[in-house]
């Protein structure tokens, strides 16, 4: 399932000392973490530990309390919200648990938004899509709407609009959670073996350990602060 990580020079992304707390509640405590250009790294730990909170915060979608995010030489957490949401639709790439797709728009439509979004011409941005729904061996389902086909072919489909701009970065989120085995491990094949292909770092948030053996290497979230298991065994 794993291969070797195709890294380049020096973290792609990685934070120091994350704190974050809502209300009273500590989410995070400490953490630190660093991912490199092509690798896959899973974020595995109990319900509560704060490995969500992790990933919004490495995303720019929550800034923490305290602590630096550093993405590709850049202080994340320096970034006016419109720049870190300009980001997120250019560099970065998002798969939920539940896909999260625009229930009206069809299949096509929704993995071209992000380039529509980006300012890509319709035509183009359709071509582009189909390409992708091919490579995530759902073709057949692009004129259909979201409602109208299987929660595998749902979820091949986020994939697809996740990785339709070519991302630095991929984050999911239990991106298998609403999935039975098959078409879990057929995602996340197919998730690992593109990003791969085109170099992009996935952050992979996951409680099922078939899932993160789909990683390069994994790290635990307890009580707000990560392990990183690398060599641990």
């Amino acid at each position: 399932m794993s291969t070797e990580p195709r890294t380049l020079d020096g973290p792609l992304l990685s934070a120091e000392e994350l704190h974050k707390s809502f209300g009273p509640t500590p989410a995070l405590d400490g953490a630190s973490f660093s991912i490199r250009r092509g690798e896959v790294v899973a974020i595995m730990g109990p319900s509560g530990s704060g490995k969500s909170t992790l990933l919004h915060c490495l995303a720019g979608i929550v800034p923490p309390d305290s602590g630096t995010i550093t993405y590709a030489g850049r202080n994340l957490t320096a970034l006016t919200d419109a720049h870190r949401s300009a980001l997120r639709r250019s560099e970065f790439g998002f798969v939920f648990q539940f896909g999260q797709l625009v229930p009206e728009l069809s299949c096509v439509e929704n993995v071209a938004l992000p380039l529509r979004l980006a300012g890509t011409r319709r035509k183009e941005a359709h071509r582009v899509a189909k390409e992708w729904l091919e490579r995530l061996e759902v073709s057949d389902v692009g004129h259909k709407r979201p409602g109208e086909v299987s929660g595998g072919q749902g979820q091949r489909v986020a994939v697809a609009r996740s990785l339709v701009t070519t991302p630095k970065v991929v984050f999911a989120d239990e991106p298998t959670g609403a999935l039975d085995s098959y078409n879990g491990e057929r995602v996340m094949q197919l998730l690992t073996d593109a990003a791969r292909e085109t170099h992009a770092a996935v952050v992979l948030v996951t409680h099922e350990a078939r899932v993160a053996a789909y990683s390069d290497r994994e790290v635990v979230v307890r009580d707000g602060q990560v392990r990183d298991m690398a060599g641990v065994g």
